[in-house]
């Protein structure tokens, strides 16, 4: 089985070596693994290293290099792009600051054999957040996938602004985001999992404990955080009526 994992990055040149290096040395069995880096014109030089990692590790490692700071949505449509072009079978994506443990990797590919989609979800049982987290980006997530989502948008999802998703190849192509997706911060994995959830594709989710970074500074400021909510609310007015494949 092949499994491309694709990262998005903005200023990530002290964690991008250590998180190569674990995820490719992660065993897992009969899984075949690389990544796909999209890097978002980081000044801190992270694009630079990440050719050196594909220098390192060859064709288990690819570049993509933004020609701007052009956004997390535009960076997973085009490394989702480039996955299933390269034939991925299957296309995991994550955060580039170990929020997500590589090793939840075994549980996604366990639960994907009988979904279209897997979500690392910090709020099932199991899950959690790191204490180190702010009072309000904590408050503000809690509101929005407790609140906004299931009760605005109807999402039975339970963490649907997670980042750390395992997709089947099948389940990219039937969403066709490249098209669909409108939105380009973080309430585009929130418009991903309703499209999924709309469009009929099954989605599980295992539980994931959700570190705060150690190395270099969160992109996710209280401006931010507030500014995805309203976008995320927006989209009940784009998806108010149904949907189809096609």
């Amino acid at each position: 089985m092949d499994l491309t994992i694709v990262i998005p990055t903005y200023n990530e040149a002290q964690n991008l070596p250590l998180l190569v290096d674990a995820l490719l040395n992660l065993k897992i069995h009969d899984v075949r693994s690389s990544l796909i880096i999209v890097d978002d014109n980081s000044p801190d030089g992270t694009g630079q290293i990440a050719m050196e990692l594909k220098g390192i590790w060859g064709n288990r490692v690819n570049v993509i290099q933004q020609a701007g700071k052009m956004g997390l949505g535009s960076a997973y449509l085009r490394g989702f792009r480039a996955a299933l072009d390269q034939g991925a079978e299957l296309i995991a994506q994550m955060d580039a600051d170990f929020s997500h443990d590589p090793a939840v990797l075994r549980a996604m590919l366990e639960k994907i054999e009988t979904a279209d989609l897997v979500i690392g979800s910090r709020y099932m049982p199991g899950g959690g957040i790191d204490r180190q987290w702010s009072w309000h980006r904590k408050a503000l997530s809690i509101f929005a996938n407790r609140f906004v989502i299931p009760v605005i948008l109807g999402l039975k999802t339970c963490d649907a602004t997670s980042g750390y998703r395992l997709w089947r190849r099948e389940t990219l192509l039937g969403i066709n985001p490249w098209h669909r997706v409108h939105t380009n911060n973080y309430a585009f994995q929130t418009e991903m999992a309703l499209l999924a959830e709309r469009l009929g594709f099954k989605i599980s989710e295992v539980p994931i404990f959700f570190h705060e970074r150690t190395k270099g500074a969160s992109k996710m400021t209280l401006q931010v955080k507030i500014g995805t909510i309203l976008t995320v609310i927006g989209l009940y007015w784009r998806y108010r009526r149904k949907i189809s494949k096609g």
